[in-house]
């Protein structure tokens, strides 16, 4: 996927777990890069990748389903070192002649492990542990070379190895955190088995990704769509940091921004690094565009092409420009290659091609972010300098208040939403503050992950000063989330919810009264359009 990937790395085949993506973060977490690449990657493609290890992740399927994912056998026979989790242990069994039943009682949530034997796996581990199971068939038969390391009171092959072939094995899920030893046990293949390096660190991989930029950019220009999000934000740091003034951003600001954003840019990128920032005043352009449109798809869709089109005017009237940066990260790229492609490795892309091009008009194209994760992003900002109300800026989505007024968008209705959700905004974040400073844990499962103030298109009675008003509600919806897939509504505090609320139809001219959401996705999603 990426000429830059490190030459230390670990391949984890996915055949379609819900934790695979997990298995990478975890892998990455102990300082050792890991990529994610589908489960029928031939041998000879695998090869070319150059792992120096391989996870072979669980998987919904029975190993015996006619449509059942299969591994090419040569995978196994690379001669470096595998480990293999649940439908991992079972296909890495049928492959290799030992045999997989479907048991009578399945094993799911927590179960408790007894140890057997000696293992370099479990080195370091407790004779009696509780890991996390989720499965019904289980390996029955281990195949030749194969010693029983571990076992349940369900599962008696709860783990397996061929040493002398470093192939191994469980039947549970190391990666999760409900696997008390699991850390360790990835530790010990990593550290002990494989013998890699701590090598993933920031340090090391600004070092790297500057060399890297600097090699391909040489003398020439880089454009950046500069949004005063964290991606885009972190790879204009990075690239300024390689090449100085041979960047230039472009701050297309279109009025749907919220309070005090604009102004956050230009303070950290003019004034922090001195980065060359043209700010375009799109707000009029904007607002004649979206004049009545209600709506939402094609609130969306006129406001990224009209992106694009401003953008571009700007890049044109530059000289000498051959690259475009963007903000492109792992998880779009994984996203779109199963899109596109079914989830073959060989054919995955970055979202990039989606970029509307003018006639006559092309940049290549520099992602530096293409095999980070969004902590990763993160994490690579701080190190870069970036302040931490820039890095850990929540989610907000590109066509900004626009999808957050229901119904049309006017200049009354903006004023009104952007006051109010900075009141929201300032309210949770002080309260995730308090949060990190009691629990140290900034993605505390306690803590707010996306909060923000909504607009309908109603009014309601109220009573303000003795007199009747009839005004616009305000909707809060703040949601505990680690990915977006999935979210549940925040439980917060009565008194935080309350003195939202009291500031909100005090300060905000034109509210009188504050509704919270409190439904999950699914059913929900989280933004209302």
């Amino acid at each position: 996927m990426s000429e830059s990937r490190p030459k230390q790395f670990v391949a984890v085949l996915d055949f379609g777990a819900q934790y695979g993506q997990l298995i990478a973060r975890r892998v990455r977490d102990l300082n050792v890069y890991s990529e994610i690449v589908p489960c029928d990657i031939s041998a000879d493609e695998l090869r070319e990748l150059n792992p120096s290890a391989l996870i072979l992740s669980g998987g919904p399927a029975s190993v015996y389903a006619e449509d059942a994912p299969k591994i090419d056998p040569e995978i196994l026979e690379l001669g470096i070192p595998v480990f293999g989790f649940c439908y991992g242990q079972q296909i890495m069994a049928v492959t290799l002649g030992g045999t997989v039943g479907h048991t009578e009682k399945g094993e799911y949530g927590p179960a408790h492990l007894t140890r057997a034997g000696e293992s370099r796996i479990f080195d370091g581990t407790a004779e009696q542990q509780t890991v996390w199971m989720s499965h019904r068939d289980a390996v029955s038969e281990v195949p030749d070379g194969f010693t029983v390391t571990a076992s349940t009171d369900v599962c008696p092959i709860a783990a397996m190895e061929n040493a002398a072939k470093n192939l191994y094995s469980t039947q549970f899920h190391p990666e999760v955190n409900h696997t008390e030893c699991g850390s360790q046990m990835l530790s010990n293949f990593l550290f002990n088995i494989c013998g890699f390096e701590k090598t993933w660190t920031m340090d090391n991989i600004i070092e790297q990704k500057v060399e890297e930029i600097r090699q391909k950019v040489g003398n020439g220009r880089v454009i950046l769509a500069l949004s005063g999000g964290v991606d885009s934000s972190v790879v204009a740091a990075l690239v300024h940091r390689a090449i100085g003034d041979q960047l230039t951003c472009v701050f297309v600001n279109h009025g749907m921004l919220r309070k005090g954003e604009p102004e956050m840019v230009e303070q950290v990128f003019c004034k922090q690094f001195n980065v060359p920032l043209i700010h375009v005043h799109a707000e009029e352009r904007y607002a004649e565009l979206l004049a009545g449109v209600t709506e939402p798809e094609k609130k969306r869709r006129l406001i990224g092409t009209e992106f694009w089109k401003v953008f571009f005017d700007e890049a044109q009237k530059l000289d000498g420009v051959q690259f475009l940066a963007q903000g492109t990260i792992y998880p779009d790229i994984i996203e779109s290659g199963a899109r596109k492609t079914g989830g073959k490795a060989a054919t995955i892309k970055s979202h990039h091609n989606l970029i509307p091009f003018p006639e006559g008009v092309h940049f290549d194209l520099i992602e530096p972010l293409d095999h980070f994760f969004k902590d990763e992003v993160r994490a690579l900002g701080v190190s870069l300098g970036l302040p931490e109300n820039l890095v850990y800026r929540q989610p907000f989505p590109g066509p900004g208040l626009a999808i957050r007024i229901i119904g049309d968008v006017t200049p009354e209705k903006l004023e009104i939403l952007r006051n109010a959700d900075a009141i929201v905004r300032e309210e949770i974040d002080a309260y995730n503050a308090q949060l990190f400073d009691e629990t140290g844990d900034r993605n505390s499962e306690h803590s707010v992950w996306q909060y923000f103030a909504v607009l309908p298109d109603i009014k309601s009675v109220g009573v303000m000063g003795d007199e009747r008003t009839y005004a616009r509600p305000v909707i809060l919806r703040a949601v505990e989330s680690s990915d977006a897939m999935t979210a549940d509504w925040a439980k917060l505090p009565y008194e935080l919810l309350t003195r939202i609320s009291s500031r909100i139809v005090s300060e905000v001219a034109g509210v009188n009264r504050v509704a919270y959401d409190i439904t999950p996705k699914p059913p929900a999603t989280i933004e209302w359009e």
